[in-house]
């Protein structure tokens, strides 16, 4: 089965990793962040639009946009001209990332959530333009738990307490992140989303549905949320795939700035045995009915049925991202 990863970060600029995207027969989406304090220009969106240009069997490209300064004019008219190059460029979507909601500050000192009004002409721009919103807005909600051994989440917040906002009021909540999400979905109706690592409602399939009930223009990912899809009673995973089997898109988010070419050959294979096992582990989880090890649990897999699988896997991202 051909699978389409709708969501990564993997310079794949090397021989050995176009032969394992040629083994696992996988194209990759590649998806630009503009990471805060960081020139993401130079850090993927030259070698993702590289890639896709070069290699466009295995490879395609979402950009992304600089945040608002709020301190020059004409900043919406600034970013449709860098997305309307992208596009010409080969950009098949636009992404936007938790940092608007949980870093970026108003001149008063508040901060900025996605439904802001400075962000209402591009998104009609892309709307108008058909393309893709990918939206990784707000955190698990575990970010605003306690520490848990026993969550999916535990490995990341407990080595990046950055991001762990547990006892924090200074900083919008997970329901707070996730309403001005929802607002932007009833605000631009036109305008088709794909929300990253299950829309942030990775900790209940139900939640997750409910927006897919009220919002049409509304997809998700499963990028990076496996385990919190496993951890959850399989028999209502399964049901939750199969009604809405038309707007789940399969995704790793595999995240590996650094171009391959340039990585020793221990490093690079180190990372290539870890994509291949990560594949694999989904495939199976997703597809077979044999215990899947998931965080060192013992996991039975879904299996589903092939047709659910070529949704999943590859024809929902071929709906979502026109021209992927």
């Amino acid at each position: 089965m051909q699978i389409i990863d709708a969501h990564i970060h993997f310079i794949g600029n090397h021989p050995d990793s176009l032969a394992l995207l040629e083994e696992l027969d996988v194209k990759l989406l590649n998806v630009c962040a503009a990471l805060g304090g960081a020139d993401w220009r130079k850090l993927m969106w030259h070698d993702y639009r590289a890639l896709a240009r070069e290699q466009p069997a295995r490879f395609a490209w979402c950009t992304a946009f600089d945040l608002p300064d709020f301190q020059e004019a004409g900043y919406a008219d600034r970013v449709l001209r860098g997305l309307e190059q992208d596009f010409a460029d080969g950009a098949v979507a636009c992404k936007v990332w938790k940092n608007i909601g949980m870093e970026l500050k108003d001149p008063a000192g508040n901060f900025v959530m996605i439904d802001h009004p400075v962000f209402a002409p591009i998104f009609e721009y892309l709307a108008e333009r058909g393309k893709t919103l990918l939206m990784h807005i707000g955190e698990p909600l575990a970010c605003w738990q306690p520490l848990d051994v026993q969550n999916p989440h535990y490995g990341y917040y407990s080595q990046n307490p950055q991001w762990h906002m547990y006892g924090r009021s200074d900083v919008p909540g997970h329901a707070a992140q996730v309403a001005a999400r929802d607002r932007v979905l009833e605000n631009h109706p036109r305008l088709r989303v794909v929300g990253a690592h299950l829309g942030s409602l990775e900790f209940d399939v139900r939640e997750i549905g409910r927006r897919l009930d009220r919002y049409p223009n509304f997809a998700v990912d499963t990028s990076a949320r496996l385990a919190d899809l496993a951890f959850q009673d399989g028999d209502r995973v399964r049901e939750f795939i199969g009604k809405y089997s038309d707007r789940v898109l399969f995704g790793t988010d595999i995240v590996a700035y650094q171009p391959q070419a340039q990585m020793t050959a221990e490093d690079r294979g180190t990372l290539l045995r870890a994509a291949r096992q990560n594949y694999h582990r989904q495939l199976a989880y997703f597809g077979g009915t044999a215990p899947v090890e998931i965080l060192n649990r013992q996991i039975p897999g879904l299996g589903l049925p092939e047709q659910l699988m070529e949704k999943l896997f590859r024809t929902n991202a071929q709906a979502w991202y026109p021209g992927i």
